[in-house]
C-alpha cells in the first residue's frame, strides 16, 4: 500500500496472531464505532472452496493474487497446473503461503511486481478492494499489472451500495488492536464507477453463496 502502516500490522499485531491460531479479527472504524466488520482468518487458512476454486476456471495463463493471505488461492491454482504469485503486506501471511507449497512475495502492490504487465489474471479478493483506501488507485494498479485483455476478478462488498473509505484497525479476540491503516468497503455498484475511472471494462458481475463478484478487463 502507499502508506507504512498496513492491513492488521503494528500495535499487537492481531492479524498475524490470527493467522497462526485460525482465529477471527474484527475490522473496526473509530468515525463508526457500532459498525464492526468480522473476518473468519480460518476460512482464508483453509483449502479453497468451490467458490473460489471457480475464480480460476476463466484464467489463460498466469494468475496473481493480490492481498493473498495464507495462499489458499495459490495452492489451487497450482493442483490445476496454473503458475501463481501472491503478493502480500503481511511477512506471516507470506510465510504460511509458502509453507503451504504457494509462490508468494511480501510486498505492496504499489510497488513493482515481478512480470509486472504480463499476468493474465488479477485476483482481488476476501475484501482487498480496499487495500489503500483508494479503488480507483487499486483497480488502475491492477490494470497496469496484467497483460492487454487480462482479467482483474474482484470480490465486492456484500452491500451493491457500499461505497466508503475509512481509517480502520484490526482488533482480535483478544483484543490485540493493530495501528491504524487505509482501507475502503466497495459495492458492486460503486465497483463499476470505479472500474471505469480505472481504465478497465465489466465483462460479467455474479453472486455465488452469499459472495458477489466482478470480472473486470484490461
Amino acid at each position: 500500500m502507499h502508506d507504512t502502516v498496513t492491513f492488521g500490522a503494528g500495535g499487537g499485531e492481531p492479524y498475524a496472531r490470527a493467522l497462526r491460531t485460525d482465529g477471527s479479527i474484527r475490522l473496526t472504524d473509530p468515525e463508526r464505532p457500532d459498525v464492526t466488520v468480522t473476518m473468519d482468518v480460518g476460512r482464508w487458512n483453509a483449502a479453497a472452496d468451490r467458490v473460489d476454486r471457480s475464480l480460476l476456471d476463466g484464467a489463460d495463463g498466469p494468475v496473481i493474487d493480490i492481498g493473498c493471505g495464507p495462499g489458499r488461492m495459490l495452492v489451487a491454482a497450482r493442483t490445476l497446473g496454473i503458475p501463481a504469485l501472491g503478493v502480500d503486506v503481511s511477512a506471516e501471511a507470506v510465510a504460511i503461503a509458502r509453507r503451504s507449497g504457494g509462490t508468494a512475495v511480501q510486498g505492496s502492490v504499489f510497488d513493482p511486481i515481478p512480470s509486472e504487465g504480463r499476468w493474465d489474471t488479477a485476483l482481488v479478493i476476501d475484501g482487498n478492494i480496499g487495500i489503500g483506501g483508494d479503488p480507483v488507485a487499486l483497480l488502475a494498479r491492477c490494470a497496469a499489472i496484467v497483460r492487454d485483455g487480462g482479467r482483474v476478478v474482484v470480490e465486492a462488498h456484500a452491500d451493491p451500495a457500499a461505497d466508503r473509505a475509512f481509517t480502520a484497525h484490526v482488533v482480535d479476540t483478544d483484543g490485540n488492536r493493530s495501528a491504524a491503516f487505509p482501507w475502503a468497503e466497495v459495492g458492486i455498484e460503486a465497483l463499476l464507477e470505479h472500474a471505469e475511472a480505472a481504465g478497465l471494462r465489466p465483462r460479467q458481475s455474479w453472486t455465488a453463496e452469499g459472495r458477489t463478484f466482478c470480472e473486470l478487463v484490461a
